[in-house]
Parts: C-alpha cells; structure tokens; sequence
C-alpha cells in the first residue's frame, strides 16, 4: 500500500522554561496527552502510528470496576492476566514487582552444577566442532525450562497495562503479546529478564558463544499494540558486569523488545531504550516470509536509545516508520542503530543522533539484505546528514538503494531534530507521563 502525505503543515513555536520547540504540526502541543486524565483509560490517539489502524487501540479503555486490578507481587500480577477470561482488563502496577525474588537457585533443577557444565564443556576437552550434551546440558535445559515457565506472563486482548506514578516497574520478567489483539503497556520501568542458565555453544562463531533468551518484551503474531512511555533497561545487570567464561561473554540477555511472527500494527512512542546490545527487532527470521509479508507494519517515535549496541531497530520485511527519535552513541561498544533486513521497508526520517567524536555516521545504518530504504532530513550532532549518501560513500561494500517504496502519513506530530534531543529527554520513559 503507498500512502501519500498530507498537503500542508503549520510551523509553531512553544517556548517553555527551558527551550524553544518547533512543532511541524497542525495542532499546538508541547508533549503528548491523551484525554481523560486516567492514564489506565487513555487510548490512542487516531492517525498515531499504525496501531491506529484497523480497530484501533483502546486495550483495557473499557473494563468495568471489577476488572480494574492494581498489584504490588509478581503473582497478583499473573493472576489478574488470568482472571476472567475475555473481559477487558486494566492492571495497575504499583511499586516494583520481582518476577524473580527468589534468585537463579529457584529455578535449578537437582544435581545441575555450573562448574560442573563448565568443566565437561570447556574447549580444550569438549572442542568446537560438536553441540554440547550429556548430563549437564540436559540439567541446564531442564532448569531453564523451570524458569522460562516462572518469568513468562501471557498478556490477554483487550488488556491495559499501567504503572502507577513514578516508581512503577517489573524486573525479570518476560512480557508475552502472543496471538492476542489491542493491547497498552505504558509507564512502566522494565528490568530486562536475566537468564540464569545460558547455553554454551561452541559451534557458534570461530571461538563459540553463550547464548541467552527471554526478551523483556515480545508482540508475536498480536495486532494493535500499543507501547508508550516505558524505560527499557539492564539496570542491576548491565552487559559490563557479566563474567567471561571460555574467554568470551557469559551473555544472559537477550531483546529488550522483538516484534515477530506476524505480528502487525504496533506503535511504540516515548520510550527509552537504555545501555543494551540487541535492543529492538522486527522480524526475527529471513525465511519467515510466509507469515510476515504484509505485516510487521510498526511506527517508532519519540524514543530515546541511549547508548545501545545495535538492533534501534533491526527490520524485516515490514513497512517500518522510524521518525523522530534521538540516538545517543558514546565510545563504547557500537555496532550500528538501523538495520536494514530481508525485504525491509525502513523509513528513517527528522532523527537525531549524537555521536562521539570517534564514530561516523555512515555506521548508523547497517545492510544485512538488499532492501531499499528511505532516509531525509537526520541530524548528526546537530547538522543535517545524508545518512545514506555517507554510508556509502564510506562502506561501498554494503552500499544501499534508496526508497522504501511508501511514504508514512500516521504522523500527529513531526518535531524538529534539532529540539529532540532536550524534548526526548525531557518527556520519554517511565514517570514522565501525564
């Protein structure tokens, strides 16, 4: 489908306290609100995103007093998920719930011995050649089936997900939107689930690598989503804490939020994405062509990815609106922000990135298939790039065609990029929305 813009846009200026923002848009509005007040019955908007098509998405807008749950455990949690089947439902998260209180030794099952697996798969006995198995491996299995079951929450249809004021969050766990329809999960701080028994893998690579699961957040096969003003983070467990085993990284984390398998009309605005390695994906597999042509259409706008590895995001197959989102990338590790997958259709408009003096802009888009892609009007460290003139300019090997195909029309707002990187910082992630 190709859309075209509409004709027109009024320039206004809102002068706060702090800054001078030019809003291109047609109404006047300094930051997002949405009526009523009651952030747990907000919807959104019409013409935000692409979860504004279809039905709509209105989650839990609906539910009556009864269905209304607010929860402080990681058990209330699931069992207001559970309760009454097919109702519409509001959850109210209040404080921090710990999907994993109890540590990784609740999960183990009997006679599995970490030093034990670290012994009998060591390189230097078990070699590089062959998948680890044996007693150890299949204890590790077991014990990470023990906690994939204890971490996973199913999210129904219809279902709004809030937190409560400032301090609201879920750490540990694994937000499932599988299969389902209209769903909200705003103002929450998400702890990115940590996996207590990653897989060895000595085949993988030259030298092997520790593979983890459990992301944060995954939309899978689910319509209508709506994502709004979370903090994506590591928190207690950022990447540099983790130990190397093997000489290389005993990586227990996996995305912080993958939209797959079909999944489609997803909007995801005013988030942060903090200081992670594999961060956002859409579309998880080359060869799932069948089921994702078509789909995998989600808009990111307004978020902040604030020194992340890569994946901000990585697409496939989907007609992906990438406008209006400010990228921090310090000296530390760096891979590239937009990935540019098999059959893509990325759109990356008025972004801003600050970058260290050390790393050039044409890293920022990255080729893994031949697909075309639509750049205009990005800000590197406050000037206008051509981020694919640069790109290949620079890296001719992977250079990239121009022209995604269509042009995004579900725009309410389009900020200038020169104001995101103080107006991102000032209203994305948790406890900032009003």
């Amino acid at each position: 489908m190709h859309l075209t813009r509409p004709q027109g846009r009024a320039v206004t200026a809102l002068v706060g306290s702090t800054a001078l923002v030019l809003a291109v848009t047609g109404t006047v509005q300094a930051h997002p609100h949405h009526a009523p007040k009651d952030p747990a019955r907000q919807t959104l908007p019409a013409g935000d995103g692409w979860a504004s098509q279809g039905a709509g998405t209105t989650g839990g807008s609906k539910a009556d007093a009864e269905h209304v749950y607010t929860v402080t455990t990681w058990d209330e949690f699931r069992a207001a998920l559970a309760a009454d089947p097919g109702a519409p439902r509001i959850i109210r998260v209040k404080g921090t719930v710990d999907a994993t209180a109890n540590g990784c030794a609740a999960f183990e099952a009997p006679g599995y011995d970490f030093d034990r697996y670290l012994a009998d798969y060591d390189p230097a006995v078990w070699g590089l050649d062959t998948v680890v198995s044996g007693p150890q491996e299949d204890l590790r299995a077991q014990s990470a089936a023990t906690q994939a079951a204890a971490i996973s929450a199913f999210i129904p249809s219809d279902t709004t997900i809030v937190g409560v004021g400032r301090g609201a969050g879920i750490t540990g766990a694994s937000l499932q939107i599988k299969n389902v329809s209209n769903v909200i999960i705003r103002n929450l701080t998400l702890e990115s689930p940590l996996d207590c028994f990653p897989q060895w893998d000595p085949t993988d690579g030259e030298t092997g690598a520790w593979n983890s699961e459990y992301d944060g957040m995954v939309v899978y096969g689910s319509t209508n989503v709506w994502v709004d003003h979370n903090t994506f983070t590591d928190g207690r467990y950022p990447d540099s804490s983790l130990p190397e085993y093997y000489g290389e990284i005993y990586q227990q984390h996996d995305g912080q939020l993958d939209i797959v398998r079909g999944a489609d009309l997803v909007t995801a605005s005013w988030n942060v994405f903090t200081e992670h390695d594999k961060t956002l994906m859409i579309g998880n597999s080359d060869s799932a062509g069948a089921t994702d042509r078509g789909k995998l259409r989600v808009t990111l706008h307004h978020n902040l990815f604030d020194k992340v590895v890569e994946r901000a995001p990585r697409v496939r197959f989907g007609q992906v609106d990438t406008y209006n989102n400010h990228y921090v990338v310090d000296e530390g590790p760096y891979v590239y922000s937009l990935g540019i997958g098999a059959e893509s259709q990325l759109v990356a408009e008025h972004n801003s990135f600050s970058l260290a003096k050390s790393v050039s802009p044409a890293l920022i888009l990255k080729k893994w298939k031949d697909s075309p892609v639509t750049t205009a009007n990005n800000y590197v460290n406050g000037r206008k790039v051509d981020l694919l003139a640069v790109h290949n300019a620079e890296i001719p090997e992977e250079a990239l065609r121009p022209d995604a195909g269509w042009t995004p029309v579900l725009r309410p707002r389009v900020d200038h990029p020169k104001v995101l990187p103080l107006l991102v910082r000032l209203y994305a992630g948790a406890g900032r929305l009003r």
